[in-house]
């Protein structure tokens, strides 16, 4: 007897065939061009602002727009993909090329600013793009993968997450060294190197996630005419969105504690790692301008020189950045090659990579000299390449596929909330506590990060911890 396309389709949703390296590498190739939107709005929106002006205390608040637009798009996005299903372009796809879209404009667009509220104009548009993208790039993996290479799917997208957030660090130094100007315009405005360093990114953002597009396909729906039925009866989109928030499993309650000083601490570096590493391991804080007479011929160049001075530093600690793109590189490659083949204990891995984490920041403090960056931003790579895959990793272990989408969105609500509580005031009132030296906000990301290390104790489930394909499970703490 012939197997009906529903049967069949059932078969293969609980069934899921493994996939090769190069399937899983192709699914999660457009997560490049999403690193490239994110290297360059976390490595250089700071510098930005305090390029047309704003205040280093004022940063964190101009940051808002991030953790807020995350906070509405990602629930939302998730919601539509998990009800939405074409038959050539799938459940996710659509996302990832809207995103796209506008993410690529608004690069380009964002070094063009030519007043501080435009640039946070910008950096709205562009957090809302990158987000519509990016969620269901999550979900993707879940949907896709069979629980045994879940690990193994989140940490290949950490690979290339790192290998984005390496090159991207790095572009406006690298147009510099190509002779491409590091000076601030005539009218203050953002130097052509970083102009050209957000141009190059749009490009990459688009092509890259186009490829994934073109060379991945989707399963579709268990049972698609009961999909369509459920799609046309129910349409309590906000209702659905507040259901599941109220029924979130523990273990992702769990997960989300451990979240939250996770993402306080990196929104912390992303705000303030520019003003505080300029200033303390480099020397050349931003120049005042009301602090000049720019009437007087000598006090125009002398700005003009400390201003010089400021962006070729932020270079530099841009690049600096960059290498906590690199070790998380590695840190993904060395899982992805164990995992392939091996189980890992997720909890335990998380757990010292974040330690690691809060140690290289703590670092910064003490540095004699910037080149031992180097290293302290090598320990921040461990725990940037672990929040980026053990906590999906864990969390896509334990909750019901069918959901996969929204709960992935809804989780990332445990990333948002803590960068808004930073971004009120959180990182300033922080740091405070320490000094007045804008370095301490350093320290204060290393702390953060160390109780979220510790943290990952709460996690008791096995599913999580470890998959036991042949065990079963009946914890749901």
């Amino acid at each position: 007897m012939l197997t009906t396309t529903k049967e069949a389709t059932a078969k293969l949703k609980t069934s899921k065939p493994r996939l090769s390296f190069w399937q899983i590498w192709n699914m999660s190739f457009g997560f490049l061009g999403i690193q490239f939107g994110f290297a360059l709005q976390g490595g250089f929106m700071s510098r930005i602002f305090q390029t047309l002006g704003a205040d280093k205390e004022a940063i964190p608040m101009l940051w808002i727009a991030a953790p807020l637009t995350g906070l509405l798009v990602q629930p939302i996005i998730g919601y539509l993909s998990d009800h939405t299903w074409h038959p050539r372009w799938g459940r996710r796809r659509p996302y990832f090329f809207i995103g796209a879209v506008l993410s690529s404009i608004a690069l380009f667009f964002v070094p063009h600013s030519s007043a501080l509220w435009m640039a946070v104009g910008f950096l709205w548009i562009l957090d809302a793009s990158i987000n519509i993208s990016m969620e269901p790039f999550r979900a993707l993996v879940a949907d896709k993968l069979p629980e045994s290479q879940r690990s193994y799917g989140f940490i290949t997208q950490t690979l290339i997450i790192g290998i984005g957030t390496w090159v991207a660090s790095n572009l406006p130094w690298m147009v510099s060294q190509l002779g491409v100007s590091n000076e601030t315009t005539a009218s203050g405005g953002i130097p052509m190197s970083v102009q050209v360093a957000f141009a190059i990114g749009a490009f990459v953002f688009l092509t890259s996630v186009l490829y994934t597009i073109f060379t991945t396909t989707e399963y579709p729906p268990e049972d698609l005419e009961e999909f369509e039925r459920q799609k046309q009866q129910k349409k309590r989109f906000v209702a659905d969105i507040l259901d599941n928030i109220k029924t979130i499993p523990p273990t992702m309650q769990k997960l989300g504690l451990i979240q939250f000083f996770s993402w306080f601490a990196f929104f912390t570096m992303w705000s303030m790692a520019n003003p505080a590493l300029t200033e303390h391991v480099f020397q050349t804080p931003m120049p005042v301008k009301s602090a000049y007479d720019m009437a007087s011929p000598a006090a125009a160049k002398a700005f003009k020189v400390a201003s010089t001075a400021f962006q070729k530093s932020s270079n530099q600690v841009g690049s600096y950045m960059g290498i906590y793109g690199l070790s998380s590189m590695v840190f993904a490659l060395l899982l992805t090659f164990y995992t392939a083949h091996r189980r890992i204990n997720r909890k335990l891995v998380h757990m010292g990579s974040l330690i690691a984490g809060g140690i290289g920041f703590i670092s910064m403090y003490f540095v004699p000299s910037p080149q031992w960056l180097i290293l302290s931003f090598t320990l921040v790579g461990f725990a940037w390449g672990s929040i980026l895959s053990m906590p999906y990793a864990m969390l896509s272990s334990s909750v019901d596929p069918k959901k996969m989408g929204v709960i992935m969105g809804i989780f990332n609500m445990f990333i948002v909330i803590p960068q808004i509580v930073a971004a009120l005031g959180g990182v300033n009132i922080a740091y405070k506590l320490l000094g007045n030296q804008t370095i301490h906000a350093m320290i204060v990301a290393g702390i953060s990060l160390v109780i979220a290390g510790l943290c990952n104790l709460l996690i008791t489930n096995k599913n999580a911890i470890t998959y036991q394909p042949n065990e079963v499970v009946t914890s749901t703490k």
